[in-house]
């Protein structure tokens, strides 16, 4: 499928989809945004909820990817969906890309695994905050990647119109500590553009 932009998050989709469990039966994608990851997920999943709490980012998703049989969009809140358009326990697979740090990430993480089915996967590609030196080296180092890819993919750029953005709060270190101790056994790792990958698969 080809990118129609290259940016970070766009950069890690292929890692999303990576993760994603192959016998996937109902994935949920989180702050869908524009829903390029949503076409996506459509391609290895039987039936995908892209879901945004911005209305505009979800008339942008139906606007590009409405046609697609298998993914509904929907305006939600993962965090308060009173509406009950995101059923708990219902996803086999659930990703959110920088999406966690607009909330507490005890919150966040609580709700999404509240959202996936026994044996389900959560995928998060999330951001942390440079707090030490050697936050900044990684840092140094990432942007040197970045220049490089930007030579093959050019320029960075985002779905072309304004969708809510956050810097975040927590440290590198502060958001692995918080996600062992609240997702026990998940994987958690630095990724190199400013990114972090966490992998959490819900018991049976």
């Amino acid at each position: 499928m080809s990118v129609p932009y290259w940016n970070h998050n766009v950069h890690y989709q292929r890692l999303v989809m990576k993760l994603m469990p192959a016998s996937c039966q109902r994935a949920l994608d989180v702050g869908c945004g524009d829903g390029l990851l949503a076409s996506k997920l459509a391609t290895r999943a039987a039936h995908v909820t892209a879901a945004d709490r911005a209305p505009e980012a979800v008339a942008m998703a139906c606007e590009r990817h409405g046609g697609l049989d298998n993914v509904e969009f929907v305006t939600a809140d993962y965090l308060d969906d009173p509406r009950g358009l995101l059923p708990e326990g219902k996803y086999d697979f659930i990703s959110a890309v920088a999406v966690i740090h607009h909330a507490g990430f005890t919150e966040a993480a609580e709700a999404l695994t509240r959202l996936l089915s026994p044996g389900g996967r959560l995928v998060v590609i999330g951001l942390a905050r440079n707090r030490s030196p050697l936050d900044w080296i990684i840092s140094g180092a990432g942007q040197i990647a970045s220049r490089a890819l930007r030579l093959r993919n050019g320029p960075k750029t985002g779905p072309g119109r304004a969708v809510p953005a956050m810097d975040p709060v927590l440290s590198w270190g502060e958001t692995g500590r918080l996600a062992r101790r609240v997702l026990p056994g998940c994987r958690f790792r630095r990724l190199l553009l400013r990114r972090y990958l966490l992998v959490w698969d819900k018991p049976e």
